[in-house]
């Protein structure tokens, strides 16, 4: 069975959706993290800035990117997350208040995506570096 090509204007503006989604996921994150946002935003609310159902806005991440918006969403929380563990003096609460999630229900998501507890992430990190500074070097 012969297949029908997708017209190129049509290609174009799923590749516009996917980078426009993706800047404002980037730029919500940054807000977050800066402060200036109190409120985590749904995919419905980014869909709303871009003015596309949600579902459009889901298929068309599906099919340009192979992945659903919140994967998408939770990849770079979970990046902003780890960078905020690793370069601030922040506790784990409070990197969980500035990403907007209560304590516990942040520790279940890091471990989700990570494999391990955001104490037991710094933990290791922390290990990992004094193991590189306290190296002997011989010449």
């Amino acid at each position: 069975m012969a297949t029908t090509p997708i017209p190129k204007k049509i290609l174009a503006r799923q590749h516009e959706i996917t980078a426009d989604f993706t800047r404002l996921v980037h730029a919500h994150v940054d807000e977050l993290l800066a402060g200036h946002a109190t409120e985590a935003l749904e995919i419905r609310d980014f869909a709303g800035q871009l003015c596309i159902h949600p579902t459009h806005l889901s298929n068309t991440l599906k099919l340009t990117t192979g992945e659903a918006p919140c994967a998408i969403f939770e990849r770079r929380l979970v990046a902003a997350s780890k960078e905020l563990l690793a370069n601030s003096r922040l506790t784990a609460a409070e990197v969980a208040a500035r990403l907007t999630y209560d304590p516990s229900n942040f520790t279940k998501f890091f471990k989700r995506f990570v494999g391990v507890t955001p104490k037991q992430y710094r933990e290791e990190l922390w290990a990992a570096r004094r193991v590189a500074t306290s190296e002997p070097v011989t010449i």
